[in-house]
């Protein structure tokens, strides 16, 4: 399988010992142990990198090697087959994983893994924390025992993953290192995994999980005096502007701005049209609830009551 998953200056090891560069893939990659054959002299090769919090690394052993491990404990590993095969063994299963396949390992998985002459692979480590964040930041629940995803899966049902993949490298690589850039790649990868791979997450939709259209009113009726705005509104919800103007448009039929003016425009009314309010004149109600341009809030009112405010006032009066 052909891409561009770290170069040459990526190298650590070429044609190296198996037992230095499983010593080098404890350290920076995952526990784990090797047996090789008691016959040749495999040589193996490794490139790493660091970006962000994930850790980018492609590996031969140029050998028949069986690789063993308890658990992963607090990280996931994401292994896509480049060349060669590897026999995974698990769950009472065995599956030879072929390139263009995706072994995903759980941290409490343990690993058990053949890997051919010919096999090399490319590793992403991946902390259970970021999976975790990003979870909380796509409003997806997740469930008590931890994110745990299906063992087998297919580079086709990652449509662009490869080329997402091969920048991020590019980035790892690159002799200016941006924090900010490394960190909106690696929420991507987090996301796009959780997104498209079997899983057992539960994907409600953002309003399932947010708070209801019900305390976006209440919270508007309480604060109908002050100067409210979408985004504070997109910030208490805890949804994206785009989700937001779909929430009211499903619960109200109209947009956050013009249910707010509404409910401002109905207050003033109520207001102009109760004899126990205290009420001097309309301009000082209408400042009150934000109307800084009386001729305008004047129209706005007639359009919704079909009168003037000044003769809402003047019909309480008389």
């Amino acid at each position: 399988m052909n891409c561009r998953l770290l170069n040459e200056k990526s190298r650590v090891f070429a044609h190296a010992d198996p037992y230095a560069v499983s010593e080098y893939v404890n350290q920076h990659v995952g526990s784990h142990c090797i047996r090789l054959p008691t016959s040749g002299h495999p040589a193996a090769s490794l490139s790493h990198r660091t970006f962000g919090s994930l850790d980018l690394c492609r590996i031969s052993y140029g050998g028949s090697v069986r690789v063993t491990s308890p658990a992963l404990e607090t990280i996931y590993h994401l292994q896509i087959l480049l060349n060669g095969h590897c026999l995974w063994r698990g769950r009472g299963q065995e599956h030879y994983f072929v390139p263009g396949e995706l072994l995903l390992i759980n941290p409490d998985d343990p690993v058990d893994l053949t890997y051919s002459d010919d096999c090399e692979k490319f590793i992403v480590k991946l902390p259970s924390t970021l999976l975790g964040q990003a979870c909380s930041e796509n409003r997806w629940r997740m469930p008590a025992e931890g994110i745990r995803f299906g063992v087998r899966h297919s580079l086709a049902q990652l449509e662009g993953f490869l080329g997402l993949l091969s920048l991020i490298c590019d980035e790892a690589e690159s002799a200016q290192q941006l924090p900010q850039v490394q960190e909106h790649f690696t929420r991507i990868v987090a996301s796009k995994l959780l997104g498209l791979l079997e899983n057992n997450l539960s994907f409600e939709p953002p309003e399932c999980v947010s708070p209801s259209f019900e305390r976006i009113a209440q919270f508007i009726e309480e604060n109908l005096k002050q100067d409210i705005t979408p985004e504070q509104l997109a910030a208490l919800a805890r949804v994206s502007p785009r989700s937001l103007y779909a929430l009211f448009e499903r619960h109200a039929g109209t947009t956050p701005k013009h249910y707010i003016r509404n409910r401002k425009l109905e207050q003033v009314r109520a207001q102009l049209s109760d004899p126990a309010v205290k009420v001097r004149n309309v301009t000082e109600v209408a400042l009150d609830y934000g109307f800084l341009h009386l001729g305008r809030f004047s129209e706005s009112y007639k359009q919704a009551f079909g009168e003037l405010p000044s003769d809402t006032l003047r019909r309480r009066e008389g």
